[in-house]
């Protein structure tokens, strides 16, 4: 019954979608990457996405409940998002999601 119970639960994904600063895309994946390096329990995954050409993104990171955002800051990530906090031309605009249809690329088997 666990099995079926865990396959009703649903991941939730963090969104912030904003523009840096221009020429500060790549200072900011550092940044990024650095903070997400640091999560621990219920996190699971992240994706950055640039808009080509520009210095505008959207992070998407995925969490098994919002509360787990809360549990993984510590003063390293908060410092983090300090220091990229000043990189951003105007404040980024975020939220939760509840992530309410998954697909998986198929592999084919082998027959």
């Amino acid at each position: 019954m666990s099995d079926f119970m865990d396959f009703l639960r649903h991941k939730y994904a963090y969104v912030a979608q904003g523009e840096f600063k221009p020429g500060c895309f790549e200072d900011a994946k550092a940044l990024f990457d650095e903070a997400v390096r640091n999560y621990r329990d219920g996190f699971e995954g992240a994706y950055l996405l640039q808009e080509p050409g520009t210095d505008r993104g959207i992070a998407v990171v995925f969490w098994d409940d919002p509360e787990d955002m809360d549990h993984n800051r510590n003063a390293k990530v908060d410092a983090i998002l300090e220091e990229m906090s000043h990189l951003f031309l105007t404040a980024p605009k975020t939220g939760f999601y509840e992530v309410s249809s998954e697909i998986e690329k198929s592999v084919p088997v082998a027959g």
